[in-house]
């Protein structure tokens, strides 16, 4: 063989040995495609999977086959949002945490990632896996970047979702679950009820007009599908911030306990419920007194519907947790969204277009429960706020 042809040979060998051609049909006996998302860097493990193949394993109900795993900081990264289903080992930790979090069936797919083509941890975990034994490991290297990117849900951390809640974050809450059956014996604080199979049917009512406004999902873990099958449905509708909280409810129990929405079953038997605070009547017909709101708000949001009659800008800078915002100019014409089954809080910036919505719906429908306050209210981003009565 000449010189010049053996070369081409060597350098065609070697091609193939830095990236491996797309493997169809069963690899390794899983049935998944083995492709390259991007050239093969220096450093990289060489066993990838292509975003199709990851849409397959990250899905509610969570499969047993298949432990897809984070190898991004905690707090930093996968807290504030990741693939649905993943756990979280950082490669700073994995030493600490795999005997844990990865599978005791060393032959089950593993499937590692992190921040995308340019981040090296979860080739970097990949590779002390199959030093612990592991046969079926892979790299999804376009990670979380391009699965966000790929129009798929991100998901948030139960710790994330309790320090955006505890930070006051303008959000919605929703509770996919069943309302008789689940939500009434026990939700995290704050949550709106939207039963996934009532969902075309209230959602007008529930979600907020502001197809902005941050929406977070969840239902009973990951063995329960409906927070994804509403949030699907949200995005549909044209909301544009979507996330699921997999956990759910039974994370947000383990964790803290139900704190601020107990089930029932934390009540000793014939004991009786606690009674939302009443709603105390302020200086000016129709509203409610200051001191009276904030109780609420502060011990049983749940009470009451919150309806911020803002311009949809003034909403997104700022609102209270749990609010819906119907601008005051709208409300006559969305007189049939409001919700009837609690008390109606209006509120604004200063207590005008608010009292204006009070008037507007009891001349409309006098049979609605309504208040409205009456005070100056500033919020910052952060969902911090100041309310001074007139």
């Amino acid at each position: 063989m000449k010189a010049h042809a053996r070369t081409a040979l060597a350098a065609v060998i070697a091609t193939m040995l830095l990236c491996p051609p797309l493997v169809t049909g069963d690899a390794a006996g899983f049935g998944i495609a083995v492709a390259q998302t991007a050239p093969a860097k220096a450093g990289w493990y060489t066993r990838l999977v292509d975003l199709a193949a990851v849409k397959q394993y990250a899905v509610l109900p969570k499969r047993a086959d298949v432990t897809i795993v984070d190898a991004r900081p905690a707090a930093r990264k996968y807290d504030i949002g990741h693939i649905p289903t993943a756990v979280n080992i950082p490669d700073t930790q994995f030493d600490q945490l795999a005997p844990k979090l990865l599978p005791q069936d060393k032959a089950q797919l593993v499937i590692f990632y992190c921040d995308g083509p340019e981040c090296i941890l979860s080739h970097n975990s990949a590779f002390k896996a199959e030093k612990l034994g592991y046969t079926n490991v892979r790299v999804y290297a376009g990670g979380f970047p391009e699965w966000v990117q790929g129009g798929h849900l991100a998901a948030i951390s139960i710790p994330q979702l309790k320090k955006l809640m505890d930070a006051k974050e303008p959000l919605t809450l929703v509770d996919a679950r069943p309302k008789e059956r689940k939500y009434d014996k026990g939700h995290i604080p704050g949550a709106v009820s939207l039963p996934d199979s009532q969902f075309d049917k209230l959602a007008a009512e529930r979600l907020p007009a502001d197809k902005a406004a941050a929406l977070y999902f969840y239902c009973d873990g990951l063995e329960c599908k409906l927070s994804n099958d509403s949030a699907e449905k949200a995005v549909k509708l044209g909301y544009r911030n979507v996330k699921v909280v997999p956990d759910g409810w039974p994370g947000w129990d383990k964790a803290y306990g139900g704190a601020g929405a107990a089930p029932a079953s934390a009540a000793a038997p014939g004991a009786p419920v606690a009674a939302a605070p009443a709603i105390v009547a302020g200086k000016e017909p129709g509203s409610i007194a200051v001191p009276s709101f904030e109780q609420i708000y502060r011990e049983a949001p749940q009470s009451v519907h919150l309806i911020d009659v803002r311009d949809p800008h003034e909403f997104a800078a700022g609102t209270f947790k749990g609010a819906r915002n119907i601008p005051v100019g709208t409300l006559d014409k969305n007189l049939d969204q409001l919700p009837k089954d609690k008390p109606i809080v209006f509120f604004c910036g200063a207590g005008g277009r608010s009292g204006e919505a009070h008037d507007v719906v009891k001349s409309a429908l006098p049979a609605l429960k309504t208040v409205f306050i009456d005070a100056t209210i500033k919020w910052k981003p952060t969902g911090e706020y100041t309310i001074t009565a007139k």
